[in-house]
């Protein structure tokens, strides 16, 4: 562009003020003060040597020139807003936009997020952690990772992977002041428990867990409760006590060490529900979808 072009606020002022034919309208539009509108479009007239309205007592009419301006003015705003909306909708494109528990975020989906930037650096994702659940097609979002009995009406549902509960602690609780090699052991131990994160019936609680491991009698009803599984994760990372934990939710940290499964010769507590990736049926096989559901169905398979 060779010639030097006024502020696009001053164009945009006198647009407004001619199809009203009042700065009074045209500040209401715009949301500024009329006085505002009247210097905007008088340093436009300045900027181009010639008169754009005629003031008159009480009424305002454009200037031939003003009026002839208009029609090509209006279709440079009008192809503006088209170039706004096309980045706009490139830009919706290209972010994915998740809705994933708190607790499987950070302990199983973040810690592999590099790999699917790796693959695809033209996606960048958006995770929304909310503990609330929300209604995808509604709220907007691209997919979902649910734990649940897998019937999600409206939407895809992929099975990602089965759960499982396990005791879990630090290894300095294995041979510390009180050895932790039998469920009997658990009564010299601080139990950690989690509440209100799932609405399967099958989820064990440690009362459930100690019965099937014939251990009725070691008491369960004490230690401290946590609203999510991280919480209580990282509780026992401290050596606060044993949780009763997601295998989804402590994998990694079993596989580096922080975390070991004290009785690992007896078999995890299973529940009905699993994991689904979900996505609105109109989204589910969007480029962008498609691409972060294969990734994730990949990494649960390894």
């Amino acid at each position: 562009m060779t010639e030097r072009l006024p502020p696009l606020n001053s164009l945009r002022a006198f647009e407004v003020a001619a199809r009203h034919l009042s700065f009074k309208q045209a500040a209401r539009e715009l949301n500024v003060t009329p006085a505002a509108v009247g210097h905007q479009v008088k340093g436009l007239e300045d900027f181009l040597g010639i008169p754009l309205f005629r003031r008159l007592n009480r009424a305002l009419r454009l200037t031939e020139a003003g009026q002839a301006s208009l029609p090509e003015l209006r279709e440079g705003f009008a192809k503006l807003a088209g170039a706004v909306e096309t980045l706009r909708r490139r830009e919706a494109r290209s972010v994915l936009t998740a809705t994933v528990a708190p607790s499987l975020a950070a302990k199983w989906l973040i810690p592999r997020l590099h790999r699917f930037r790796a693959a695809h650096p033209e996606i960048s994702v958006r995770l929304d952690t909310d503990l609330k659940e929300l209604d995808l097609i509604r709220d907007g979002i691209d997919l979902g990772i649910r734990f649940g009995a897998g019937s999600y009406p409206g939407l895809r549902a992929d099975r990602l992977m089965g759960e499982q509960l396990n005791p879990v602690c630090s290894p300095a609780l294995l041979d510390g002041p009180a050895p932790l090699h039998t469920p009997e052991d658990l009564r010299h131990h601080t139990l950690l428990h989690i509440e209100g994160e799932t609405s399967d019936v099958t989820w064990a609680d440690w009362a459930m867990w100690l019965r099937a491991a014939n251990c009725p009698h070691v008491a369960s009803a004490g230690g401290p409760r946590f609203s999510q599984s991280l919480m209580a994760v990282q509780a026992a990372i401290a050596g606060q006590g044993v949780a009763l934990a997601p295998l989804s939710i402590v994998a990694d940290d079993l596989a580096d060490g922080r975390l070991v499964k004290p009785f690992a010769d007896m078999p995890g507590h299973p529940t009905a529900f699993a994991f689904y990736i979900v996505s609105p049926r109109d989204l589910a096989e969007s480029p962008k979808v498609a691409a972060f559901r294969n990734w994730v169905l990949a990494e649960a398979d390894d």
